[in-house]
């Protein structure tokens, strides 16, 4: 089971046999090393998902995919902490990257370095100055749908000129794109 084991993780990664030999080695002390090379290939096949991210040239919008998020004052553990962030799906601008490290700009204009993992490039958006209407047509005579406190955050569609399609729990339609931070072009 060891060598299946890591014989997957090398076709997954291209990576040498140098590892399988490694596991072979500790196929002797047998659960134990079941259990390293599991968390091993795990390890690996979790970073995987990053270098798909990593062909974006910043500025680019992304959001927060974990439930709790730090932000540091550098592109490393070593770093000091500077923010928890506890709103998952809040939007945020992604300004340079550093290895699998990305300087992130949030809603505020707080910047500040998050892990790669911590991100994820589905498009959100947050609700900005007053309440704010979301109509069922991408005009602004159109029926009002919902009404939109500061702070809201709603999954993001195509924007067509002014309009963006916003997704709040089920809850659809339209809002103005100057209504919303995390629409827009950046450069």
């Amino acid at each position: 089971m060891v060598f299946s084991l890591s014989v997957c993780f090398n076709a997954f990664s291209g990576g040498s046999f140098g590892f399988l030999k490694m596991a072979m080695k500790f196929k002797r002390f047998g659960i134990r090393a079941l259990g390293v090379t599991m968390v091993m290939a795990g390890t690996v096949l979790a970073i995987s998902p990053l270098q798909a991210q990593s062909d974006d040239e910043p500025p680019y919008w992304a959001s927060i995919e974990a439930s709790q998020a730090r932000t540091r004052t550098g592109p490393d553990t070593k770093y000091q902490i500077m923010w928890l962030y506890r709103r998952k799906y809040l939007p945020v601008k992604i300004i340079k990257r550093y290895g699998v490290w990305r300087q992130i700009e949030d809603p505020d204009g707080t910047q500040g370095w998050m892990h790669a993992r911590l991100l994820s490039r589905d498009r959100t958006a947050i609700v900005t100055g007053e309440i704010r209407d979301m109509h069922v047509e991408p005009n602004a005579s159109s029926r009002i749908a919902w009404r939109l406190e500061p702070g809201v955050v709603g999954k993001l569609g195509e924007c067509e000129k002014d309009w963006c399609p916003f997704d709040v729990n089920g809850r659809t339609g339209w809002v103005r794109i100057d209504e919303i931070w995390g629409a827009g072009e950046l450069k």
